[in-house]
């Protein structure tokens, strides 16, 4: 009963029967009954499954490197973190006021409810990643890195030069072929900015043996869809189309975001497939990516983590993102996941990075079925344990499993 723009070919070819067979014949009253376990068991309150790892990839050049076994088990130290964070909240005052104000805001839809909700959301979130990012384990990064910036010029939403800052190791700087990362920072789209991830991202270079090129592409509500991603489509461009003063391989140009980052890069990949310009980049990385309208379906039959988080995003992509989203509810710019077969045959070589217990673990989990159908995935590797943030905290068991699967894929498909 979803949007079948966002199924696989086959569920796409048969979601109408179903409709027929559920609503008209299963089901004896379908409006008394739809949120019922005993007709849809997909909805019921608690659901243990063993992750099958599919085998076939035979129209993929794949390396198959990652087959990490999911139990169903959050980390024992993630479940502290998160009781820790409880704790926090019961003896803030402050804390919880703002967060009961922004779930009240949550339900509202004017414009003055929208201006409040996105200043208490960067409000919110602003101080946590500076929490991280100010993390003493992350200064290696800061050390064995150089830090410069360059603009790119812009034309699509008025004039405007994207900032963009670009970290180079230091045992790199003399060379003149090598990997880019144009990469694109988390925050829902809406919040946070590149000097907010700077420390954490200077690490991925050094890392990687990567020039990172960070891109402060412009945010949500301020600047609407699809402009946002053209400002990530446009830095990407450009560090293609200036590759040798930059000392960099136009061979190996890598994109990547994480989570609303994850968003604009899969919007780019999407522009780049409708340009034919898939040529421009080797890998592309979208991780703990935002995909879809998913967020939109019934919360019953969703993972506890996407429950809790559905209707703030129901508020991000619905009154922040989108420009005008009845008009842009199908479109594969504000909804990657909706990118047709013929688009999504076109994608660069991608590798989608997720974590067990992630936000958006479901329609990331449904887009990678579709890029191996498309034969573009390469990977899609899920961090055991892990939650939407934890990997990208130090000193974390997924950290390392997710610093250390980063430095396997730099390894064996972008400086191969």
């Amino acid at each position: 009963f979803s949007d079948p723009l966002a199924m696989t070919l086959e569920e796409r070819k048969s979601h109408l029967g179903m409709r027929k067979v559920w609503g008209d014949l299963i089901a004896a009253d379908y409006e008394q009954q739809k949120t019922s376990p005993h007709l849809f068991p997909g909805k019921a309150r608690k659901q243990w499954y063993q992750r099958r790892v599919r085998e076939d990839m035979s129209r993929v050049l794949s390396k198959n490197l990652f087959d990490f076994k999911l139990t169903g088990v959050m980390d024992d130290e993630v479940k502290a973190m998160e009781a820790q964070f409880e704790e926090m909240m019961k003896s803030s005052p402050e804390a919880k006021a703002m967060a009961d104000r922004i779930k009240e805001l949550e339900l509202k839809h004017d414009e003055d409810s929208n201006k409040e909700y996105i200043k208490l959301l960067r409000a919110a979130t602003e101080p946590f990643m500076k929490s991280i990012a100010g993390n003493e384990a992350l200064k290696y990064g800061r050390e064995q890195t150089t830090l410069t910036s360059l603009k790119v010029p812009t034309s699509h939403d008025g004039e405007f030069d994207v900032l963009v800052e670009v970290y180079t190791p230091k045992d790199l700087e003399n060379e003149t072929k090598r990997a880019a990362y144009v990469y694109a920072h988390g925050g829902g789209a809406v919040s946070l900015s590149v000097e907010d991830y700077r420390p954490l991202i200077q690490c991925f270079a050094v890392d990687m043996g990567v020039v990172v090129f960070n891109v402060d592409y412009r945010l949500a509500p301020e600047t609407k869809c699809p402009n946002n991603i053209k400002d990530f489509y446009e830095a990407i461009k450009f560090v293609s189309k200036n590759a040798e003063s930059l000392g960099i391989d136009p061979a190996k140009i890598v994109i990547s975001g994480e989570s609303g980052g994850g968003y604009i890069t899969l919007g780019a990949m999407v522009l780049l497939a409708e340009n034919n310009e898939t040529d421009l980049v080797k890998l592309a990385i979208p991780s703990i990516p935002m995909v879809d309208d998913y967020c939109f379906s019934d919360p019953l039959a969703m993972t506890v983590e996407e429950r809790k988080s559905h209707m703030a995003m129901r508020k991000v992509w619905g009154d922040l993102i989108a420009a005008d989203y009845e008009e842009q509810k199908t479109s594969p710019y504000l909804f990657p996941g909706k990118a047709s077969e013929e688009l999504l045959e076109k994608f660069p070589p991608t590798i989608i990075l997720e974590a067990e217990f992630d936000i958006f673990i479901t329609e990331a989990s449904r887009l990678a079925n579709r890029l191996r159908r498309a034969g573009r995935l390469l990977e899609f590797f899920v961090n055991p344990g892990a939650t939407h943030v934890s990997n990208f905290i130090p000193g974390l068991k997924g950290n390392k499993v997710w610093i250390d699967t980063l430095k396997t894929i730099a390894k064996e498909y972008i400086h191969s």
